[in-house]
């Protein structure tokens, strides 16, 4: 039997009250508990003793005055206490299971004389039936006469209950939310350029030494990515001098040096130069131009054109022009990369394809080539990383291209992202391009 899935709040503004309003509605269930045990109950039996008193006092003061003296007694109780004595008994409808506090005052009553005492409902009054003096006395009290109202209290709890739990939540997770929101937008804005400003670290305790780790953390990796592009880009340049230089020496050998030895090398040279060309580029990644306004469908269209290659086709499913404000050499250069990766490695027709999502706008590049197993799909993104493991720049390439086009759309903001093309074997390489970017 499939277990249910286990549901939990995800703004931590709705956890928080979720957890205040738990626990303040245990303190309520608790409280009202002890008010009732300890308060309610009490009282409510001692007023109960205490209007039984007060009524077995009327009837017996009734009957020991003299007959001309009851009247003015029979008023004055009224008058001052709201209770109706009839010395005549007059036939009333009984209250089969009173409960509350006419439970009580009935119980305190059979008590008090000793006997059972029944309670009547008539008049809009409740009456008791007193034996007294050898006569039966009915006096008459309002309903809700001594009752307490618990009901009330338990709404009034849980209305200011939930107030001040609602007020307390939001005031706590301001004072938490902001700073981790703060936190989060650094964190997905970081692309570890040396543009990184260091957050305040200010507000609790543990916030601060969050906020101190991340601003520490953050400046380590810009200095180590600084350090790699330096390198990379010192070392890519550096070694075209002794390249040239071998180059140079090559052509002045002139016919002493063997045609087929001769073309080995001078392939071997060409991929060093072409292996360090993309060194440079890979180095220089995060800074491609500047943003520019675009018709996106026809920039692309003119891009696959640029290619002169008939095996690759584009495709736009576009409803209409779409304009974007983005940095165009970046966009460039992801999408050249792609088509070269799809072109080299693929068979048959390569599509260039331009689509609409609630995401974004979508560019793909689809070909029909052996694919890529799921387990490799993100290692493919990583410098140097290449499928064929025979290290030849013929065979596997330099690991750089698609490296190139993850480090362009992190810098850019934008999502890249390989999966399996279906019918037929393949890959997709899908770009997304936030809305964002979309002008209005």
């Amino acid at each position: 039997m499939a277990a249910w899935p286990r549901l939990r709040p995800a703004s931590l503004l709705f956890r928080t009250s979720l957890t205040l309003g738990v626990s303040a509605l245990a303190i309520a269930l608790i409280s009202i508990w002890a008010l009732s045990q300890f308060v309610i109950s009490p009282i409510a039996a001692q007023s109960a003793e205490d209007e039984a008193a007060l009524l077995v006092l009327s009837t017996q003061t009734w009957v020991e005055l003299p007959p001309q003296a009851r009247p003015y007694y029979e008023l004055e109780l009224f008058e001052s206490h709201n209770l109706v004595l009839s010395p005549e008994r007059r036939r009333l409808e009984p209250v089969e299971a009173p409960g509350g506090s006419l439970a009580l005052l009935q119980s305190a009553l059979s008590e008090r004389l000793r006997e059972p005492i029944g309670l009547f409902q008539g008049d809009d009054l409740m009456w008791a039936e007193i034996p007294m003096g050898g006569v039966i006395l009915q006096l008459g009290f309002a309903p809700d006469r001594g009752a307490a109202a618990p009901w009330s209290v338990v709404l009034v709890i849980f209305a200011a209950g939930a107030v001040i739990v609602f007020f307390a939540s939001l005031l706590i997770v301001q004072r938490i939310v902001r700073p981790l929101d703060a936190v989060a937008r650094s964190a997905q804005a970081f692309r570890g350029g040396a543009e990184f400003d260091r957050l305040p670290e200010t507000g609790p305790q543990e916030l601060v030494a969050l906020t101190r780790s991340f601003n520490t953390m953050a400046e380590e990796i810009s200095a180590l990515l600084a350090n790699r592009t330096t390198l990379l880009a010192g070392v890519s340049h550096d070694l075209r001098t002794p390249l040239a230089r071998m180059r140079l020496v090559l052509e002045l050998m002139g016919e002493a040096v063997d045609p087929d030895l001769r073309g080995r090398m001078e392939r071997n040279m060409d991929a060093m130069e072409a292996l360090l060309s993309k060194g440079l580029k890979f180095a220089r990644g995060l800074a491609e131009g500047q943003a520019r306004t675009i018709e996106l469908a026809a920039h692309l269209e003119a891009l696959v054109q640029t290619q002169h290659q008939p095996e690759l086709r584009f495709e736009s499913r576009l409803p209409g022009p779409k304009s974007v404000t983005l940095a165009m050499e970046a966009l460039d250069r992801v999408v050249e990369n792609l088509m070269n990766n799809a072109l080299a490695y693929g068979k048959g027709p390569v599509v260039l394809r331009v689509k609409e999502s609630a995401k974004g706008l979508k560019i793909q590049v689809l070909d029909r080539g052996p694919g890529i197993p799921e387990s490799e799909r993100q290692k493919v993104f990583q410098p140097f990383y290449r499928l064929e493991h025979s290290r030849s720049v013929v065979t596997g390439g330099s690991g750089l291209g698609l490296a190139i086009v993850k480090q362009l759309c992190d810098a850019q903001g934008w999502r890249v992202e390989l999966t399996e093309h279906g019918g037929g074997g393949g890959a997709v390489f899908t770009v997304t391009l936030p809305l964002s970017v979309v002008s209005a």
